[in-house]
């Protein structure tokens, strides 16, 4: 897959009306991946970095420029087909972990299979791996309210992973945890990562976004390169 075939936003801005006023959020920003990098998008409240994710994640269309994921244009896209890409391409983790109280960790991680048709048998048999492979094999069972805070994140990861999207999109993944807690979700996404998963995690947090291989970094709706974190 050549450069930017993955990956690429080309001249993006993001203007919302606010009275008679024009509200520029995002301005010109530029980014590209391949496929397996590790990027962080670093940047205080008011920055532009929730827009940007809004867009990343096909929740949102921008005002102008172009976006390409995986050789497709956004832009061409209805509102059917973009909720395929969400669905089909993307893993959402978010900072609260946004699982439904009254389903066990286990249908929590099969809920994207039974949106995608897939069979109750083969359904059960994914989330099953998908829960061992983030430690949680002996808590399938179990509510929301029964995991720590920490277990209840690595559901949700391992909700976001269980149907095999190109991306991860991951919002303050570690922002409502305390500071081991966090930690341990931090080398899950490092592990995560080194098996080829692209991810893409948005933060305000400098420590955490230098987990990633990759910093950028965004003010007032501006985009710079941070560089690269390998050798850090």
């Amino acid at each position: 897959m050549a450069q930017g075939d993955f990956f690429l936003m080309e001249g993006i801005d993001k203007d919302y009306r606010m009275g008679d006023e024009t509200v520029h959020i995002l301005k010109n920003v530029n980014l590209s991946l391949e496929e397996g990098e590790y990027l962080s998008i670093l940047g205080p409240s008011g920055s532009g970095k929730s827009t940007l994710m809004n867009l990343i994640g096909c929740l949102d269309t921008p005002t102008r420029g172009r976006y390409v994921l995986r050789g497709r244009e956004i832009a061409e896209m209805n509102a059917g087909e973009l909720a395929d890409v969400r669905g089909r391409e993307i893993g959402f983790i978010f900072q609260n972990s946004q699982l439904l109280q009254r389903m066990s960790a286990l249908k929590n991680v099969e809920l994207p299979l039974v949106y995608a048709g897939v069979s109750p048998r083969e359904r059960r048999r994914r989330a099953e791996d998908m829960l061992a492979r983030v430690g949680l094999q002996d808590r399938m069972d179990h509510m929301p309210n029964q995991l720590s805070g920490g277990q209840q994140q690595r559901v949700a990861i391992a909700r976001a992973l269980v149907g095999n999207p190109a991306m991860l999109l991951a919002d303050e993944p570690t922002g409502a945890l305390d500071q081991k807690t966090g930690l341990q979700i931090m080398e899950l996404f490092d592990t995560i990562s080194r098996e080829g998963r692209t991810i893409i995690m948005i933060t305000h947090d400098q420590h955490i976004a230098s987990y990633a291989r990759r910093i950028v970094r965004i003010i007032d709706g501006v985009l710079e390169e941070g560089g690269d974190t390998t050798d850090a």
